[in-house]
C-alpha cells in the first residue's frame, strides 16, 4: 500500500534527524554528555528505523544515499 505524498515527505525527513542523529553521535556533536550505552541505544533505534524506511517501495525518486550511508556507519559503530 502506498503512503500519501504528505506521509512520505514527514517520513523523509524523519529519515533526515536519523541520519543527523547518528552522525551527530558518532561524530561527537550529539549526546556527548550520554553514556556509552545510551549512545549505542540510540545509534542502533534509528538505524533500525533507516532501515526500515529504507526497505519501503513507494518511495519515487528520493535519494536514499545519507540513509545508507547513515546505516553502514551505525553498522562500523556498533560493531
Amino acid at each position: 500500500m502506498s503512503r500519501p505524498d504528505e506521509q512520505k515527505a514527514q517520513d523523509y525527513t524523519a529519515m533526515g534527524h536519523s541520519v543527523d542523529l547518528i552522525n551527530g553521535i558518532i561524530g561527537g556533536t550529539e549526546m556527548v554528555d550520554g553514556t556509552t550505552d545510551e549512545k549505542n541505544d540510540c545509534v542502533s533505534r534509528n538505524k533500525e528505523h533507516l532501515e526500515l524506511m529504507v526497505a519501503k517501495d513507494d518511495w519515487g525518486d528520493e535519494d536514499m544515499t545519507a540513509s545508507n550511508s547513515a546505516i553502514s556507519a551505525a553498522t562500523s559503530y556498533l560493531a
